[in-house]
């Protein structure tokens, strides 16, 4: 069993389809062949017994008319029988010939002991009765032919009706005996015929159906050859593609970080320049206006003094939060927590609102790169749940799953349509998007009108490769 295992698996896809075919079309033609074999056996042996039996019937029956009233054979006839199994050419092949009466008493028999005895009517006999001409190869087992059995071991017997002159009825029956020698050669020749044509359809069969394969297998491997060629050069276009997403989003990491060293720059600049100009310009501006309201008379003027150095401090206090808004705390000395904490904490003392922080068990230890991102968004986030819905039901959310980070940041505000913001290109969604994204994250808005407003946002903990961003 193992080796015909091993026989197997060795073989190709249409080595074994060829294999089994074979397998196939041999036992079908077994099948068929002996199914074939078995017909021409039948229908040798019941023509050869038809014709034998008219033969008989021609002479035996003018001799059995008799019985037709009588029921018995009288002696001239039984001579006349005789003769006819003697003098004639049928008589060389016809061993023994029987007469029946239609109750199963044999009336005459070339062994005269056996006349007058009645014996049991079995298939042939019954069937003959009928009416129909019955023939087989006996091997003489029956109790009146065990002297032929031992003498010829196997003979064709025939069952044959004698019918009444001019009428339908059947007034006897005629059993013979001939020899088996000419049925087995026309049976050899028959069946050598028929074997011979049995195996060459199969043959052919065999022979177009392997043509067949062995086309279909050429094309298949032609395919499976060109299939494996383009499976490499995507396998290498994947890699490249691989690779080059990992140096874009190595590179998005690095731009984050100088990003923020730009704001940050642009931050001192703002304080240390503009900033302090206007603080200047303020108190020069303020001591003028003591002196003013001491020297003129004009009122109008005075307010107008008053206003513009209102509008002067009001400018400073946002160039400010500007600046103070673009320099971020020092992310590289805090872990991820520490980092969402300063900023909700942040947003909190800068709006005077609340929100609710909800920290699941997050890796603490991530890039910087990652945290500058997180912070941007839920800074950007939260300034506009406190500029468009109020500061109302503001929450974060961070958590992890399949090994990502997942940041939601929502409010109960009037909400909006996602679709017409898009379309409006707000940039600070868009800038929240391209951040997340540029990572290689998920970013999605939820937002109906008059249901609030949720900021999904998922981040892989690691680079394609196994880069920490």
């Amino acid at each position: 069993m193992n080796k015909w295992r091993h026989f197997l698996k060795n073989l190709s896809l249409s080595q074994r389809f060829m294999f089994a075919s074979l397998v196939i079309l041999l036992a079908g033609m077994v099948g068929i062949g002996a199914w074939v074999q078995k017909q021409i056996v039948t229908g040798v042996i019941h023509r050869t017994g038809a014709t034998t039996a008219l033969y008989v019937g021609s002479f035996v029956a003018p001799q059995l008319q008799e019985l037709g009233d009588s029921g018995e054979i009288s002696p001239a006839y039984r001579e006349a029988l005789g003769r006819l199994l003697t003098n004639t050419p049928m008589g060389k092949q016809i061993v023994v010939i029987k007469i029946w009466d239609t109750r199963g008493k044999l009336i005459y028999s070339t062994n005269s002991s056996a006349i007058g005895k009645t014996f049991p009517m079995h298939g042939g006999m019954l069937r003959a009765r009928l009416g129909e001409v019955v023939s087989s190869v006996s091997q003489l087992d029956e109790e009146e032919n065990i002297d032929l059995g031992v003498v010829y071991g196997q003979l064709l017997e025939t069952y044959s009706p004698i019918w009444l002159s001019g009428t339908d009825k059947v007034i006897a029956v005629a059993e013979f005996y001939q020899l088996t020698d000419d049925l087995e050669a026309e049976l050899a020749v028959s069946s050598r015929r028929s074997w011979l044509v049995v195996g060459l359809a199969t043959l052919a069969i065999y022979l177009l159906l392997a043509g067949f394969v062995r086309d279909a297998s050429h094309t298949i491997q032609h395919q499976q050859t060109e299939l494996a060629q383009k499976v490499i050069q995507l396998t290498d276009l994947l890699d490249q593609n691989r690779e080059l997403s990992d140096r874009v989003r190595r590179a998005s990491a690095s731009v984050t970080q100088l990003n923020e060293g730009y704001l940050k720059r642009i931050g001192s600049e703002l304080h240390d320049g503009p900033a302090q100009d206007l603080s200047l310009s303020i108190l020069k501006l303020d001591a003028l206006a003591e002196r003013l309201e001491k020297t003129a008379t004009d009122t109008d003027m005075v307010t107008q003094f008053n206003e513009v150095g209102i509008s002067l401090q009001s400018a400073l206090k946002e160039m400010r939060s500007i600046a103070t808004g673009l320099s971020l705390p020092q992310l590289s000395e805090l872990g991820l927590t520490e980092t969402v904490q300063r900023v909700v904490s942040a947003h909190e003392r800068r709006t005077g609102t609340h929100v609710e922080l909800i920290l699941q068990p997050i890796p603490n230890s991530v890039a910087l790169s990652l945290r500058i991102t997180i912070y941007r968004l839920i800074q950007e986030a939260l300034n506009n749940a406190y500029r468009h819905a109020g500061g109302i039901g503001q929450r974060v959310l961070v958590s992890t799953k399949d090994s990502q980070l997942v940041i939601m940041i929502s409010d109960n505000g009037a909400g909006f349509d996602p679709r017409q913001t898009v379309s409006d290109n707000h940039l600070g969604l868009s800038g929240m998007r391209e951040r997340v994204e540029s990572l290689g994250g998920w970013f999605q808005i939820e937002s109906h009108p008059g249901q609030g407003t949720t900021i999904i946002a998922r981040l892989p903990f690691q680079l394609d490769g196994g880069m920490k961003i």
